[in-house]
């Protein structure tokens, strides 16, 4: 096959080109290779997922005329977007970054897919897009009409472009509501790195709420296998479906979403217990109020991910914190 990866040289994207060169697949990777977090950082992934099956095209998918030649150049059977300007907090202070790269750059992936006949578009959503929703675990028939940041409006604005372009031309799409990703060549602007790395500073570590806080950490080795796995599973379509009868997950045209998560949340404070431990120092701590864009708790209901692919995620928190902290000592020499 051959796929088109978007955000090539981002965490989770990188490690979907390993994955897919390794099994003998074909993949064009593109990425803006933005300063939103060290490009050293973005550059070091691509250095390591070099592949004679890999090729990395520089480029921003809010440009529409460049991602309209890739795609017609390249002619792609699937294409998996993971491209996206990230984080909550980011979203506070530089609103139209998410319109250029979320709204704008993810129809320009549904044009491209549009005409020119991709069989299945992958595309990650965000468990944010839960927002105000306070039933647990989350499940993908329930209300995400109450976002609560920038970020997660735009992601919830990507599943309804991504359905009114399944509808309208047939095109299969799939959407992944990611839960907190962590793991080896992780994000700076993420919890566990920034917690990791002020702990060996000897920095004081924000914990925000207090601590009371919950969420459904996910190692990437799981989240890779899972976008891997529902990469076969193109949705159809299905004339019996109905508003009324059915979820909000699936419809008449070949659309799908999905939570991909551990489906087990972890309290806050008992993973900054897992980085000490492993660390073998005590983080010196600042307790906090909750922050703008906050949710008090991410807990993935995966059952439909699971009956689609046959995975559930194999990584403990123990297990992935110990992954994590010894790729950082080492890319780090900490």
């Amino acid at each position: 096959m051959k796929y088109l990866v978007t955000g090539a040289a981002g965490f989770i994207g990188s490690a979907v080109v390993e994955q897919l060169t390794a099994k003998g697949n074909s993949v064009i990777g593109v990425d803006n290779m933005n300063d939103y977090y060290d490009v050293n950082l973005k550059l070091a992934r691509i250095e390591r997922i070099q592949h004679a099956n890999f090729t990395l095209v520089e480029l921003d998918i809010a440009d529409r005329d460049a991602v309209a030649t890739l795609f017609k150049t390249e002619q792609f059977d699937q294409v998996i977007h993971l491209a996206a300007q990230a984080g909550v907090r980011y979203s506070i202070q530089n609103p139209h970054a998410y319109a250029d790269s979320n709204l704008v750059g993810h129809l320009n992936i549904l044009e491209g897919c549009r005409h020119n006949k991709v069989q299945h578009l992958v595309y990650a959503s965000s468990s944010s897009v839960y927002g105000l929703n306070a039933k647990t675990p989350f499940a993908t028939f329930d209300s995400v009409d109450h976002p609560v940041s920038l970020y997660a409006a735009t992601k919830k604005s990507n599943e309804l472009m991504a359905h009114s372009y399944s509808h309208l031309y047939d095109i299969p799409t799939t959407g992944l509501r990611f839960f907190t990703v962590y793991g080896s060549w992780g994000r700076p602007d993420m919890a566990p790195f920034i917690f990791t790395k002020k702990i060996l500073d000897g920095d004081t570590i924000d914990i925000n709420n207090n601590g009371d806080m919950w969420r459904d950490f996910t190692h990437v080795d799981d989240i890779v296998e899972g976008i891997v796995r529902i990469a076969d599973v193109v949705p159809t379509r299905d004339n019996e479906w109905t508003v009324e009868a059915g979820s909000p997950a699936t419809s008449s045209a070949p659309y799908s979403v999905y939570n991909i998560g551990h489906g087990s949340p972890i309290k806050l404070m008992d993973f900054v217990k897992a980085i000490e431990d492993e660390l073998g120092i005590e983080a010196k701590k600042n307790f906090r109020e909750m922050q703008p864009g906050d949710v008090y708790q991410t807990y993935a209901d995966t059952v439909d991910l699971f009956e689609a692919t046959g995975y559930k995620p194999q990584v403990s928190v123990k297990e992935g914190v110990a992954e994590f902290i010894t790729w950082y000592r080492k890319f780090y020499n900490k």
